[in-house]
């Protein structure tokens, strides 16, 4: 069956693209040179068609280009393929079917690959596995400009065996269509980084944040014929921030190749010019949350013992507004209502951040919505910051607040204020929705109090992505907190310039959001084997 003129020229266009990665033609050539050389007299320097195919089959270039351009064989073929056989490392559980993906010729992509990685040290003594055996594994996942790619795992050692490829797509969201096949200049000028997150998951299923990195992949835009090889050194996270883990080698490539590369001096200087711009907005922003401070504590000298939280650092260290942790997150179909939204965060895995040594502190580390995603657990902030961004996303005017709950254990949570003034706290570890209904202190004795239901005890602050308030009520205990935030005297604001300066999206160092994605696990198959395995369990019971 002939295929459509469209099909065919897209056909033709990715082997052309293939044939010129593979240098194919030059060693044609040199194949040609060869056999006229060596095996031609010099009165007959004459060579059939024949012949050239004979060599280059001789020399195995035509079995590597097949091989290279992997076409997808017929599902009758795909059933008749023996299974491939285990790996010798670790035992995947269900081989993982590879997805055709539609590739526009007309868009700009850059190729990522990660080839392998080194200096794992502390995985040094790691014994190798057996054939069969289950270890532990490293995991890279991978966010960049509402892309997320996740790579195969590969057991942990000192040199783990990454090998993956992830073609990341490259366009300019403002300008829609017309800006598919963008030149280097405007590349240049799109400043998200490539979000680098490493997994390690143990032999049980629990699963270790080792690493989190920020690539800046433009570098590739000045490299000669667009490819260019980086090692990573990748530092671990929380109080190891300053620790190397190992390093990642990565190679850089635009497809289709760039007519004209941009020179170093160039990507460096918008680099410097960038780094410039967000260093002096943040030198901004912290003179004015110094003065915001000093005003606060000018009200009553008793606000320096409350809980308000203006910076945080993350997993890598680096400070950062907490306002900049929150985003207006849609999860479109993936979640229907705001309930499913709290239920979904609520069984993400709940995990303090580890404190090297005793004294029972509490080390703070706010992950990056991408590192929790990937990890599936983290710290009450981290439920509380990801709960937060999703009720904004739909449309509810939400808040996180950070207090205590009971014995003066320092927590968060979410509050959403309705149109009707009702204040309602979301516990983003339970899903548990409560009513806030304020005790007025002034009333008499005889006068009823409404009973708080929900653990909360004191309120510092609370804060979205666009703003910022600190409680400077004469108590900070929730029961008798009023919620009009309008009111300055009982809530003292931040500027909101002074916060978007800083916590837009692109005007700073502040990490992109990753989309969410569906579940890769089919819930009504998963739903019947559960169902399967309870009733052997049931049945076996019985027996004895």
């Amino acid at each position: 069956m002939a295929l459509p003129p469209e099909k065919a020229s897209e056909l033709k266009q990715i082997i052309h693209q293939q044939l010129v990665k593979m240098d194919v033609h030059g060693r044609i050539r040199e194949v040609l040179a060869e056999t006229i050389r060596e095996e031609l007299a010099p009165e007959h320097q004459q060579l059939s068609t024949e012949d050239l195919i004979k060599a280059l089959r001789q020399r195995g270039i035509i079995d590597d280009v097949m091989k290279e351009l992997k076409f997808v064989t017929d599902v009758n073929e795909k059933q008749t393929t023996p299974a491939p056989k285990p790996s010798t490392h670790f035992v995947e559980r269900e081989p993982s079917v590879m997805k055709k993906t539609n590739i526009d010729p007309t868009w700009r992509y850059l190729y990522l690959q990660v080839l392998g990685g080194k200096a794992f040290l502390e995985h040094l003594q790691e014994p190798e596995p057996l054939p069969g055996q289950i270890c532990s594994t490293f995991t890279l996942c991978l966010h960049f400009r509402n892309q997320r790619f996740r790579s195969k795992p590969v057991p942990c050692a000192c040199e783990p065996d990454f090998h993956d490829g992830f073609l990341l797509e490259v366009h300019k969201d403002s300008l829609g269509d017309g800006s598919k096949m963008v030149d280097a200049t405007t590349m240049l000028s799109i400043c998200d980084p490539v979000h680098m997150v490493l997994i390690k998951t143990d032999t049980f299923g629990e699963t270790t944040l080792v690493a989190s990195y920020f690539l800046e992949w433009r570098s590739v835009l000045a490299a000669e014929n667009g490819v260019t090889n980086v090692a990573v050194e990748l530092l671990g996270v929380g109080t190891e921030s300053k620790v190397s883990v190992g390093v990642l080698n990565i190679r850089l490539e635009m497809y289709p190749q760039l007519s004209k590369t941009l020179s170093p001096e160039i990507t460096n200087t918008q680099f410097a010019l960038e780094h410039q711009k967000v260093a002096e907005k943040e030198r901004l922003f912290l003179v004015y949350a110094k003065q915001w401070w000093r005003e606060y504590l000018q009200i009553r000298p008793t606000h320096n013992v409350r809980l308000v939280k203006i910076f945080a650092q993350d997993e890598n260290g680096v400070n950062r507004p907490v306002c900049s942790y929150i985003r207006p997150l849609r999860a479109g179909r993936l979640l229907d209502t705001p309930r499913q939204a709290a239920r979904f965060v609520s069984v993400m895995g709940y995990e303090r951040a580890p404190v090297i040594g005793g004294g029972g502190g509490k080390q703070e580390q706010w992950c990056t919505l991408l590192a929790f995603i990937c990890r599936n657990k983290g710290d009450c902030e981290d439920h509380a910051n990801l709960l937060c961004s999703l009720l904004l996303g739909y449309g509810l005017e939400a808040f996180v607040c950070v207090g205590t709950k009971a014995k003066g254990v320092p927590h968060a949570w979410v509050m959403t204020c309705g149109t009707d003034g009702t204040i309602t706290f979301w516990e983003s570890l339970t899903g548990h929705r409560y009513i806030h209904r304020p005790i007025n202190p002034d009333d008499p004795p005889l006068v009823e109090q409404p009973k708080p239901l929900y653990p909360y005890r004191t309120i510092g602050c609370i804060f979205n992505h666009q703003k910022f308030f600190g409680n400077c009520q004469p108590s900070d205990a929730v029961e008798v907190c009023v919620f009009d935030l309008r009111d300055e005297s009982k809530w003292k604001p931040m500027s909101g310039e002074a916060i978007k300066s800083v916590c837009s999206p692109g005007t700073s160092s502040v990490p992109p959001f990753p989309p969410l994605c569906a579940s890769t696990i089919d819930a009504a198959v998963t739903s019947n084997e559960i169902e399967l395995q309870l009733r052997i369990l049931v049945s076996e019971h019985r027996k004895h």
